[in-house]
């Protein structure tokens, strides 16, 4: 039998035992690295990078975790922070807007019609129109739980999805 987040996070938190974060890693490696992998728009290593700076984050922070919330939002909420971090990092060195830094973290590899169009449609929503969409629609979080990894309230949530999907079907409408 399985052992509850819960009781691995008390594990952790009471005798640093390292076997039980490493079965929190397991149990949630795959959703956060594929939550990453749709924030950087495929870019497997980068996800994988970001991933792992997750984790490292959330075992040196662990006793920060209130119980608010689920684990794994407090787990996506760690991801989201950290990929926005970095591409406000690429935006300041390289002193370029955030269309431009998009382009940049985008794969190189060619893409169907339909994907491709679906990306470049993505691209053209804010970042917050976007982020709200991947959170609800890809990575099948409630509004609820996009609220709390974004830091945002649900009706915003509900907003910022609202615009974003008649934003991609105006593009999308546009683009044939």
């Amino acid at each position: 039998m399985s052992a509850t987040d819960s009781e691995l996070i008390a594990r952790v938190l009471v005798s640093n035992d390292h076997h039980a974060f490493a079965e929190l890693v397991r149990l949630h490696q795959s959703a956060v690295r594929g939550m990453l992998r749709k924030l950087t728009n495929g870019d497997f290593a980068t996800a994988d990078d970001y991933a792992q700076e997750t984790f490292l984050k959330a075992y040196q922070k662990m006793s920060t975790f209130r119980n608010e919330s689920a684990f794994s939002t407090w787990l996506y909420r760690i991801a989201y922070n950290i990929w926005r971090d970095s591409r406000r990092r690429i935006t300041e060195v390289v002193g370029i807007d955030e269309e431009a830094a998009a382009r940049i973290a985008a794969p190189v590899e060619m893409e169907s019609g339909l994907k491709q169009d679906l990306t470049a449609a993505m691209d053209r929503l804010s970042e917050p129109e976007r982020s709200s969409i991947l959170m609800c629609y890809q990575s099948g979080m409630t509004h609820e739980e996009a609220s709390d990894v974004l830091r945002m309230p649900i009706g915003t949530i509900k907003t910022h999805i609202a615009r974003g999907k008649e934003k991609l079907r105006a593009f999308l409408q546009n683009s044939h």
